[in-house]
């Protein structure tokens, strides 16, 4: 899953791709470097974020989602807002991306109606504060009845159980141990049987273990992508497409020769 940030202040690239037709090329380019799917998002989820309107929202990944109607692999809508989703699916979009895990009024039942995937993600608080002093008695436990309960919400809903992947959040909500901790024992959501997204690529704590800022990171994210596979993820969510395909290809290679 190629990352696609139409927003001024992602952590990752830091408004790089604001620009309609920057974030549209950077779109392709993903696509052209072997992503399977394209997730486009136009609200940060970066801790501290401020909130934005659902009109600015769409007037960020509306050119965006409109160009790649076209585009030779699906296009995921990365948003937690109803009003958002339901252009998104109007105008083509194959999944619903959702840090909020539709828990907003209407959102599961939009998606039900829509045919749409969803990837239903774990968080601790919202973005503006989920970083602040995080706590877990069991952070495997807790992330796991979560994301059942969701995914069980989602059923009731009228959401296939083919339509749904889950997502444990790493970086939201969690300090540098929950994440390695939750990356050590993916198995355990594996368990759960839905597909589950890992989304490493790029973040803090892979600074903080690594030193690197943000832009530096590119080895830490194709390692923090290659364990999670190793561990059961069946969908890793990344900047870097064209360096993690070259990874995944070699841990292909490995398995395929015993």
């Amino acid at each position: 899953m190629g990352v696609v940030n139409v927003t001024p202040d992602s952590f990752s690239d830091g408004g790089k791709f604001l620009d309609p037709a920057a974030a549209t090329a950077h779109a392709w380019r993903l696509a052209e470097e072997g992503a399977d799917l394209i997730d486009v998002g136009g609200e940060s989820t970066r801790p501290g974020a401020r909130p934005v309107s659902a009109q600015e929202e769409l007037e960020r990944v509306l050119p965006v989602l409109r160009a790649m109607r076209d585009a030779p692999v699906p296009v995921a809508i990365d948003t937690m807002k109803p009003e958002v989703m339901r252009v998104a699916i109007a105008e083509g979009a194959s999944m619903i991306n959702d840090v909020n895990a539709l828990r907003a009024p209407g959102s599961a039942e939009l998606v039900a109606e829509s045919g749409l995937a969803v990837c239903l993600m774990h968080m601790q608080g919202e973005p503006r504060t989920m970083q602040v002093s995080p706590h877990y008695d069991d952070v495997v436990a807790v992330v796991k009845a979560y994301l059942k309960a969701r995914a069980d919400a989602a059923l009731s809903a009228g959401i296939g159980r083919d339509r749904i992947v889950l997502d444990p959040g790493f970086g939201f909500g969690k300090t540098v141990e929950h994440n390695m901790t939750l990356l050590r024992d993916l198995h355990a959501l594996v368990e759960l049987g839905f597909p589950v997204v890992a989304g490493l690529s790029r973040k803090s704590s892979l600074g903080a273990i690594t030193g690197r800022p943000a832009t530096e990171r590119l080895a830490a994210s194709v390692a923090a992508a290659l364990l999670a596979v190793e561990r059961g993820a069946r969908i890793v969510r990344v900047h870097d497409v064209a360096a993690t395909r070259d990874a995944l290809a070699v841990l292909k290679a490995l398995e395929s020769s015993h």
